[in-house]
């Protein structure tokens, strides 16, 4: 299955007559609140959203006790949150944000790693959909059927600091891709959050996700992307890890990697914010707080 769906495509498929035998399908609307943003993502959704669909929120698929943002939740806990969505093992998932495809991005990932692979990401998102005029609901959705998930933790979708340590010194063999602007890569831009200093893990290329995406918020086409992964010095069949701040971003690369047609790579879950938050770890690039950071 291609990880990208068009809206026209999702039209046709909700709008199949009833008593035509198909799998079940959900919609979600997997909007996340970056840093620096304000707006509420759970307001806008009841203002507007594709019929049916129902609210993933990435905060809450996230763990609790965990001191870094967004870190993968529990297996218990990810199989209770979206089996409670209506979500079992042979559900087909559409997944979708109102602005671009962070939080789809996020949540399609977060999917995959634990065993669903029945899951597509919106192409250009709530935006696209509203383009063609099609139709939207507002307020609480239904409550879903009941469902049940039983997890495949697929580990090797998902590195910790240990490995990102043996890669950047050389003992373990990846190309790592940063989806952070290159102004953050190279420490002149400071990182939007406080205290956190600049730069970039030793070894690891810069390719921000957003040159990923047309000016729409439409995921390029299959061959630029490989042209994009290519000037990254990504190669076909090689190991790839995607990082960016604190796991969202990356998740558009390791998206861009399936729709280019390269394996799933690996995801570093912790990111910069983990990396730079241990001061004897090495960074590239020149600090944003001020001086140069060690090589």
């Amino acid at each position: 299955m291609t990880p990208l769906i068009t809206p026209d495509d999702l039209r046709a498929l909700l709008d199949k007559p009833s008593g035509v035998e198909t799998p079940s399908l959900v919609v979600l609307d997997a909007s996340v609140l970056l840093p620096g943003e304000s707006h509420d993502p759970q307001q806008r959704f009841l203002d507007a959203h594709i019929p049916g669909a129902r609210r993933f929120d990435i905060e809450a698929f996230s763990d609790p006790e965990g001191a870094l943002p967004h870190m993968v939740p529990s297996q218990g806990r990810f199989s209770r949150l979206i089996a409670a969505l209506g979500i079992g093992n042979a559900t087909r998932v559409v997944l979708y944000d109102q602005t671009g495809l962070i939080g789809a991005a996020r949540a399609w990932w977060l999917l995959g790693l634990f065993g669903h692979d029945d899951a597509q990401v919106l192409d250009g998102g709530l935006q696209a959909w509203r383009a063609l005029d099609y139709p939207l609901e507002s307020g609480e959705p239904d409550a879903p059927p009941a469902a049940r998930f039983t997890p495949r933790l697929r580990g090797e979708r998902l590195v910790g600091l240990g490995d990102m340590i043996r890669i950047a010194s050389g003992e373990r063999t990846a190309t790592v891709i940063d989806a952070r602007s290159r102004g953050r890569w190279a420490g002149t831009t400071p990182e939007p959050r406080a205290g956190l200093p600049g730069g970039h893990i030793p070894g690891s290329a810069s390719l921000p996700f957003t040159e990923l995406l047309a000016t729409d918020g439409r995921m390029l086409p299959p061959d630029v992307l490989r042209d994009r992964f290519a000037g990254a010095g990504i190669e076909a069949g090689g190991q790839v890890v995607t990082s960016c701040g604190s796991g969202l971003t990356a998740s558009v690369l390791s998206l861009a990697l399936r729709v280019a047609g390269y394996p799933h790579g690996a995801l570093f879950d912790g990111s910069w914010t983990e990396w730079a938050s241990h001061p004897g770890l090495p960074r590239g690039g020149v600090d944003a707080q001020g001086g140069s950071a060690a090589q």
